[in-house]
């Protein structure tokens, strides 16, 4: 029989609801699938000590924290010294989800402009990877990753990429990474695999953000961990390469970015 490859989960919802009954036979069934290594993503930050206490009772679970773009309303903007001191914990990773979103809170888009500048300043100090999520807001998102790189570097992650063309090369000339869901693996993704297709598979990650997304053949129930393993299968064939030359190459990419996880 043979071994999965190895690959990492790298955006996941693990503190849900929806894992509260079965949480560890999901971790179980992940590494079962051969995803090793999960980053599970807090979203508000009045819940980042549950998530914190989910990466330190797994080994394979890592975490990242900040402010979601729609949650800013609620929440507050935060600010960068917060941040900073959450990074402290050897397995905090990463630096968000954050971002702009205007799909279903546009009325809140300066409150999340001035939150993402704040999470760049965090990424910028600690050389943390940033994980933006970004959501009809293309222009507006290239415009402030640009500008702020210009004031001072930074690494990040386009999580669960599935804008258009524009914000995928503005990110990528940055020298960013583009992460592959489940979003890629849906019939009428095409043009989504198209943008994928034409960027560097050096530059390249992949994630569930489960419990949503879900790929065939579970699509409309909940995503998990291990079926990372059915995108990655996909994005071998949207690079034409073998699954296991391809999961070895976002292992080295994932490695690069998220440097303390590696």
């Amino acid at each position: 029989m043979t071994q999965p490859p190895a690959i990492t989960d790298s955006h996941c919802h693990l503190d849900f609801h929806n894992f509260d009954d079965d949480r560890t036979q999901v971790v179980a069934a992940a590494q079962a699938a051969g995803v090793h290594r999960m980053v599970t993503i807090c979203t508000h930050l009045h819940e980042e000590p549950n998530v914190r206490a989910i990466a330190e009772q797994y080994d394979s679970v890592f975490y990242a924290a900040g402010v979601h773009p729609m949650n800013v309303a609620q929440d507050g903007v935060t600010d960068v010294d917060t941040l900073v001191a959450l990074t402290q914990h050897p397995k905090m990773v990463g630096i968000g989800e954050t971002g702009l979103d205007y799909h279903y809170t546009s009325e809140s888009a300066q409150q999340q402009k001035d939150c993402l500048r704040i999470h760049i300043e965090a990424a910028q100090r600690t050389k943390l990877p940033l994980i933006i999520h970004s959501r009809d807001a293309d222009e507006d998102m290239a415009d402030i990753l640009t500008s702020e790189y210009k004031n001072a570097p930074y690494s990040c992650v386009m999580h669960c990429f599935s804008s258009g063309a524009y914000l995928a090369k503005t990110a990528l000339d940055l020298g960013f990474y583009l992460s592959m869901s489940g979003i890629a693996t849906f019939p009428k993704s095409q043009s989504v695999r198209d943008i994928f297709a034409a960027a560097p598979v050096d530059r390249i990650l992949l994630e569930t953000d489960s419990p949503y997304l879900a790929p065939p053949p579970f699509r409309g129930k909940r995503n998990e961990p291990a079926y990372t393993a059915f995108t990655a299968q996909v994005g071998a064939d949207v690079f034409g390469m073998d699954l296991h030359s391809f999961a070895r190459q976002t292992e080295t990419n994932f490695e690069t970015l998220f440097w303390k996880a590696a």
